[in-house]
C-alpha cells in the first residue's frame, strides 16, 4: 500500500498560502484550507495511500499548543513536511493594501502589530518547517511555478532531496537555508570584460571558476562533506536538505559551483534539485 503523505503549509498572512495550495491542487494532492490540526490524522486515515495538502496557521488558534499533535504523525508512521511561507513585512502590507480581506488577528490591531504578533505565534512552526519559502519577490504566477517547479519533480515525498540554491549576497540571504557557503573567495568573471555577460551556466565561466585550484579544493571538500553527512540527516528522518552557496550578485561564481556540486552528488543515489535564485539579475 502507498505511503501517506501530506504537506502542511502555513506561513504569515500575505505570503502565498492559497496560491500554493491551488498548485498543489493541480499536481493532484487532495487538499483542504484552514484545517483544525486535531482532524489532521482523520484526514490522513480517510484519503489513505493519496498525497495530502493542508494549510494549518493562526485561524487553527494556538499554535504551540498543537504542535504536538503534528509530532506524532511521524510516530503513527506518516510522513510529513511543514512549507512555510514568509514575506517582508513591507511586501506584506502592501499587498493588504491591494485587497480588502482582514487580518485574521487584526480585529483589535494595526495591520502591522497584527503581522508582528503573527509571525511570533508561527515561530514555533517555522522552528519545524522543512521548507521555508520567502515570497517576497514572487508573483502569483512565479509562486505557482515555484511549487509546482519543486514538488513536481519529487516521486516520494519521504525519498531524500538535495536541494542546491545558488544565491546573490547583494539580494540578500535564503531563509529556507540549512547550509550556507561563501564564494566571494573565488575567482569572478565578472572584472573579465568577455565574461562579464556571460552566467555560470556557460562552459567558459564555468572554467574560469572551476579551473583555479581553490575551486578545486573547495569542491572537493564540500563534495565529501556531504556524502558523509547526508545518511545521517535521513537517519534522523531529514528528507529535505537545503544547500546555499553565495557569490556577490548570484550570477557567475555561485551558479558554476552549484551546477559542479549538482554533478558529484547525483551518483549518491538522492534526488538533487538545483535552484539559481538570482540568476536572471544583474550585479558582480
Amino acid at each position: 500500500m502507498a505511503r501517506t503523505e501530506v504537506v502542511i503549509i502555513s506561513g504569515l498572512s500575505g505570503s502565498g498560502k492559497s496560491t500554493a495550495l491551488k498548485a498543489f491542487e493541480d499536481l493532484g494532492y487532495f487538499c483542504v484550507d484552514n484545517l483544525p490540526p486535531e482532524l489532521l490524522e482523520s484526514l490522513l486515515r480517510l484519503r489513505s495511500g493519496e498525497r495530502v495538502a493542508v494549510v494549518i496557521d493562526v485561524r487553527a488558534g494556538e499554535i504551540p499548543f498543537r504542535l504536538a499533535l503534528l509530532k506524532e504523525l511521524s510516530r503513527k508512521g506518516y510522513h510529513y513536511e511543514i512549507l512555510f511561507l514568509t514575506a517582508t513585512p513591507e511586501v506584506l502590507l502592501y499587498r493588504y493594501s491591494q485587497t480588502r480581506r482582514p487580518h485574521p488577528l487584526g480585529k483589535d490591531l494595526p495591520l502591522r502589530e497584527a503581522l508582528s504578533q503573527e509571525a511570533e505565534l508561527l515561530a514555533p512552526l517555522r522552528e519545524m518547517a522543512t521548507v521555508i519559502l520567502d515570497t517576497s519577490h514572487y508573483n502569483l504566477y512565479q509562486l505557482r511555478e515555484e511549487i509546482l517547479r519543486r514538488y513536481g519533480q519529487r516521486e516520494e515525498l519521504s525519498f531524500p532531496t538535495i536541494h542546491l540554491l545558488s544565491f546573490g549576497y547583494k539580494y540578500g540571504l535564503p531563509a529556507e537555508a540549512h547550509f550556507l557557503f561563501d564564494l566571494r573567495f573565488l575567482p569572478n568573471p565578472y572584472f573579465v570584460p568577455e565574461l562579464k555577460p556571460l552566467s555560470g551556466k556557460d562552459p567558459r565561466i564555468k572554467e574560469y571558476v572551476l579551473k583555479s585550484p581553490e575551486a578545486q579544493r573547495f569542491l572537493e571538500a564540500l563534495t565529501g562533506l556531504f556524502r558523509w553527512l547526508i545518511p545521517y540527516y535521513e537517519k534522523e528522518g531529514r528528507a529535505y536538505v537545503v544547500v546555499a552557496l553565495g557569490c556577490t550578485g548570484g550570477r557567475h561564481r555561485s551558479v558554476a559551483v552549484t551546477e559542479a556540486l549538482a554533478e558529484a552528488l547525483r551518483p549518491l543515489g538522492r534526488k538533487v534539485l538545483v535552484t539559481h535564485r538570482d540568476l536572471e539579475k544583474d550585479g558582480p
